[in-house]
């Protein structure tokens, strides 16, 4: 239960394509936490026993639903020793040692409890060291704290040798071995599954690993029937043309980072049989690779291969969000945060650089970071608009979100499942910041 209120007088981001705004709203939340009213301020009787809260000045969005992030670190660069591969194995059994377990599990509850804080009220994590999520998101809803509403992946599907392993993968090297690790996560709780199709861009050894394929099909079909006969989507960290193919011919639900696209692509993005509801979505995320792109390597930790990957990938990924405009394909909003220089309170630059580098419009960016990632995430019955019978999920600004993204930083009040969280505080990284400005 929750106190119910009144958020009287505000300026409502209704979040759609068209960037709808609606001056003079007032929302009722009921004591359940779901609105119960939503219209002109001078039409809506606020009942007796609520809570007002006057928001003459203020815009209203919906809540941000950040659908690809890591919470296993907090966006700081790794000390380049951790990075080296002769660390690999003696940073990955720490990480699944009792105190690394411990660590990592205290880390993802301070990372959700920023997410919140900076506007995000649903988050999915894509890929984590074991199942901290799975119980972090139980957690929160059991009531034992506040926090956002979370789908959790657990560790990611990879092969051996493969992207994420071993740190955070579960490794199979055949069909029936990826359908059994999709069954473990599922009797673990897991509520979204994460593909690893091709190689990445950070772990990558060799100058083109990042994007080449990884996973074959017959695997990911494997894995994609089993999340799918559980209603759970399925995200695939793809990078190339080949490794999105494979994974969209599988029934991938979910394009994380993307790559230009060809027509057999864009066909399986709009009209796919094999998915959980008959689309695929992209999902780029573009904050994490410019950060690679752009910075200097002795900022970010990276070496040479690891930025001459993240240059081929950058270009990719621009052309895949070009493709998709272009397609009308479903774009929807991550930003790998936990990474280099992605921290949990930023989600507001992914918007601005979905902006600025990818070519959508703002109103565009924040139908992805709401309605849309609602949609795609198959939760736009319960989140990702303010109408009757959501939860009430909600970040109350003090400027107008589509003229300045900037404003996120400083949340007046984010509202997440009819709690109100006044004042909303996050701890910053001012180094990290001041880089990411001269982006």
């Amino acid at each position: 239960m929750s106190t119910p209120f009144a958020l009287t007088d505000v300026t409502l981001v209704t979040g759609d394509r068209d960037g709808t705004v609606r001056p003079a709203t007032t929302i009722v939340v009921d004591g359940e936490g779901r609105i119960a009213q939503v219209g002109a301020a001078a039409e809506v009787a606020v009942p007796a026993g609520h809570r007002i809260i006057d928001g003459s000045g203020r815009f209203v969005v919906p809540g941000l639903i950040n659908a690809h992030t890591h919470l296993f670190a907090d966006g700081k660069p790794l000390p380049p020793i951790l990075l080296k591969e002769s660390a690999e194995a003696l940073v990955a059994a720490f990480m699944h040692s009792p105190p690394g377990g411990w660590m990592v599990k205290r880390r993802t509850r301070a990372n959700v409890s920023t997410q919140l804080h900076s506007g995000v009220t649903t988050l999915r994590s894509v890929g984590d060291v074991g199942y901290e999520v799975v119980a972090v998101a139980n957690e929160i809803a059991a009531g034992r704290y506040v926090g956002p509403r979370v789908l959790a992946s657990g560790p990611l599907m990879a092969i051996s040798g493969g992207h994420g392993a071993p740190q955070i993968a579960l490794v199979s090297d055949s069909p029936w071995n990826a359908r059994r690790n999709v069954r473990r996560s599922l009797r673990k709780g897991v509520t979204a599954i994460k593909i690893a199709a091709t190689g990445g861009v950070t772990d990558a050894r060799v100058v083109g690993e990042a994007g080449r394929p990884q996973m074959t099909e017959e695997e990911m079909t494997a894995i994609c029937e089993e999340a799918h006969n559980a209603g759970i989507v399925v995200a695939a960290h793809a990078q190339s043309r080949a490794g999105i193919t494979a994974a969209l011919r599988a029934g991938v639900d979910t394009i994380e980072h993307g790559a230009s696209m060809s027509e057999e692509m864009i066909e399986l993005f709009r009209d796919n049989p094999r998915s959980l509801r008959g689309f695929s979505a992209l999902i780029p995320t573009l904050q994490v690779c410019l950060a690679l792109i752009k910075l200097d390597p002795e900022l970010t930790g990276i070496n040479a291969v690891a930025r001459a990957n993240a240059e081929i990938i950058g270009e990719e990924m621009l052309r895949g969000v070009a493709d998709a405009i272009a397609n009308d394909i479903t774009i929807g909003m991550g930003t790998d945060a936990a990474l280099t220089h992605v921290t949990h309170y930023n989600t507001w630059r992914e918007l601005d650089l979905l902006v600025r580098f990818g070519g959508l419009s703002p109103a565009r960016a924040l139908h992805a970071a709401t309605q849309e990632n609602a949609r795609i995430l198959g939760l736009d019955a319960v989140t990702g608009s303010v109408r009757t019978g959501l939860a009430a999920d909600l970040v109350v600004l003090d400027a107008h979100p589509l003229e300045d993204f900037r404003t996120f930083t400083a949340p007046h009040c984010v509202v997440v499942g009819g709690t109100v969280i006044e004042r909303p505080q996050v701890t910053r990284f001012a180094e990290i910041d001041e880089r990411l400005d001269t982006i």
